[in-house]
């Protein structure tokens, strides 16, 4: 099941038409407009092998972030339900550090209308330059409970129209 949620998200960041066109069917008018903007500027999306932590690796001239895809039915996301998601998002998140990277979790919210995505990051220390560090001060930090297993809570995260809408923004102030 992740597979397909994997394979929308790679179909809409690369503007697929009908990926999109599935999208926009319960999304709300700002929302739809976020979603078409990214024809504008499509992504290069490719799947990774998955031994840096990440499903995805999307492209374009301005920007590149490895993407982790995580779905469920109910709205928090608690990484101590397993050590493999901790240990993964710590690869994943020296592997960006070392590369000067966002490390990007988008997270699908399953049965959900309108836009179903939210966008967070690791937490991470201010080593991001240029454009990744502008666009990483609006992508939400997951936060970490007591133990220091990470959470993603749905509702706090930033809508994925509401990030291709900020890219585009970016693109236009140039």
């Amino acid at each position: 099941m992740g597979d397909n949620y994997e394979r929308e998200l790679k179909n809409i960041l690369s503007a697929e038409e009908k990926a999109l066109q599935r999208m926009l069917k319960s999304c709300s008018l700002e929302e739809k407009e976020g979603y078409n903007s990214i024809s504008k500027n499509p992504f290069m999306v490719v799947r990774a092998a998955g031994s840096l932590g990440s499903d995805l690796v999307a492209m374009r001239w301005d920007i590149s972030f490895p993407i982790e895809v995580k779905s469920s039915i109910h709205d928090v996301l608690r990484f101590s339900q397993g050590p493999q998601l901790m240990e993964q998002a710590d690869r994943m998140s020296q592997a960006c550090a070392n590369a000067g990277l966002i490390p990007v979790y988008a997270f699908r919210l399953k049965g959900f209308r309108g836009d179903p995505w939210r966008l967070f990051s690791l937490p991470r220390d201010n080593c991001l330059k240029g454009r990744h560090a502008l666009i990483a001060r609006h992508i939400p930090e997951m936060e970490k409970n007591g133990n220091g297993n990470y959470i993603m809570r749905w509702k706090d995260g930033m809508k994925l129209s509401s990030f291709i809408s900020y890219l585009e923004f970016l693109r236009s102030e140039e």
